[in-house]
């Protein structure tokens, strides 16, 4: 693949020594695995899959940061419901949109179908893709390669964490998220589930994303949208790491 990344800083996750190669919640008595039955992609449909809910600021700085390097085919890995590939198709780009959850990718397919009359949208590309299988997964555009890929949003969780060592590193959150008209009248509804995560921290994530282009990249972090310097003031809510390949 061709041209510049931009990836947001997530976190990694190990379940022993084996791979899980599919976003699972943590069971517990009742709190329902809801990655497994899609409830937890209904919640993020509501909260986040509305592309209203990208504010200008960030639709302003992605897609500039696009029209100025001259990207045009898109890839947008581990899309979740798509609110970013809709809106990049939206402007035009030649998008490709994967992500490794069935549950997830029916929100952009409903999308795709329900706007398929129009040309931009009947050539968007949605498949299901597994992480460690992307180079046989990803269908390429004509031409070859893409202009630039895009990971934005919480998909390093289900990343395997293969430093843990067994140290205390694991963060487990419950969720209880109140849904609108969720209920059977109308009225809304509550969804409860858990999460675990391994939290990767901004020094070793950097390395990490410089491992991944051998050094030969430039890179820059983002902290809420700025240019963040090491030992700052003010602590970011996220970083947004933007890398663009050199050799």
């Amino acid at each position: 693949m061709q041209g510049w990344w931009s990836l947001s800083q997530e976190s990694g996750r190990m379940v022993d020594s084996v791979y899980r190669t599919r976003s699972l919640g943590v069971a517990a008595e009742g709190l329902p695995d809801q990655y497994a039955d899609g409830e937890a992609a209904r919640v993020w449909q509501l909260y986040i899959g509305d592309t209203r809910s990208r504010t200008a600021e960030y639709k302003s700085w992605l897609l500039g940061l696009l029209h100025k390097h001259g990207c045009q085919r898109v890839l947008d890995v581990a899309c979740g419901t798509g609110v970013d590939s809709i809106m990049l198709v939206e402007e035009g780009f030649s998008v490709t949109s994967v992500d490794a959850s069935d549950k997830m990718l029916k929100y952009a397919l409903k999308e795709r179908w329900n706007r398929r009359h129009e040309p931009a949208f009947d050539k968007w590309v949605i498949e299901e893709a597994n992480w460690m299988t992307l180079d046989k997964d990803v269908p390429q555009p004509p031409g070859g390669g893409f202009d630039a890929v895009i990971c934005l949003g919480n998909s390093f969780a289900h990343l395997p964490d293969c430093k843990v060592n067994n140290k205390a590193h694991m963060v487990t959150l419950d969720y209880t998220v109140q849904v609108p008209g969720a209920g059977q009248d109308g009225s809304p509804g509550l969804s409860k589930f858990r999460l675990s995560y391994y939290p990767h921290c901004l020094a070793s994530f950097t390395d990490l994303l410089r491992a991944a282009f051998g050094g030969k990249c430039q890179h820059s972090i983002l902290g809420d949208f700025k240019p963040y310097k090491p030992g700052q003031s003010s602590i970011p809510c996220y970083f947004i790491h933007v890398l663009q390949r050199t050799g």
